[in-house]
């Protein structure tokens, strides 16, 4: 079983898994008075939820139990993990990969390429339950092809950097430049991405494709 709301385009050659739940309008709005697009090649696994008004590419995926909200644009080969969560008004560009149990909150964008481990923890609100609250969230730019460690947490209006790399489990409080490899609580700057070495010896540099 699964539910199809109004007002939803789904492209062909795309597999909707069982209990899935696509077009549910937000709190406030009508069924069908937002439009829902979703490309084609799409994997849609059971019991995801993609809300109303939400514009999806091409290619798109999704793990199991994974939560969308409204009005976000995401764009084409983008996958999302499992018990993953988007909230609404976020912008994920093409290519981008955000593995199972992370959370993306409002007002956050996922730069092409981008990388989101698991159980990464992006936060939108400098001081949540203040009363202004909403009036001043905003969430982190995650640079074009950046990679976000494990269970990592991002810190509200974060810049990430075109190709930095950010350590598992860290806590990043400031913005990372461009080429950059951060890690701790709070994060610092360790090395360039220049500087990683395999320690398998299999290629020169894991990122070498990048640098």
């Amino acid at each position: 079983m699964k539910t199809i709301f109004k007002n939803v385009e789904i492209g062909e050659k795309s597999f909707i898994g069982d209990f899935v739940s696509i077009g549910v309008p937000p709190r406030g709005r009508k069924d069908g008075e937002l439009k829902t697009v979703i490309g084609k090649n799409c994997v849609i696994r059971s019991n995801s939820v993609i809300y109303a008004g939400n514009t999806i590419g091409d290619n798109f995926e999704t793990g199991h139990n994974v939560v969308i909200r409204e009005n976000n644009k995401i764009g084409n080969n983008v996958s999302i993990g499992t018990l993953s969560a988007i909230e609404h008004n976020v912008v994920i560009e093409d290519n981008a990969r955000i593995h199972s149990r992370a959370f993306i909150p409002e007002f956050t964008e996922l730069k092409k390429d981008s990388w989101i481990g698991p159980g990464v923890v992006i936060t939108n609100t400098l001081h949540p339950k203040c009363p202004k609250a909403k009036q001043c969230m905003k969430g982190p730019v995650i640079g074009e092809n950046a990679k976000i460690g494990a269970n990592s947490t991002i810190m509200p209006e974060i810049k990430i950097g075109k190709n930095s790399l950010v350590g598992a489990g860290s806590v990043v409080t400031k913005d990372v430049p461009e080429n950059s490899v951060v890690a701790g609580n709070p994060a610092k700057i360790i090395k360039k991405i220049s500087e990683l070495k395999c320690k398998k010896g299999l290629v020169k540099n894991p990122y070498e494709h990048s640098v």
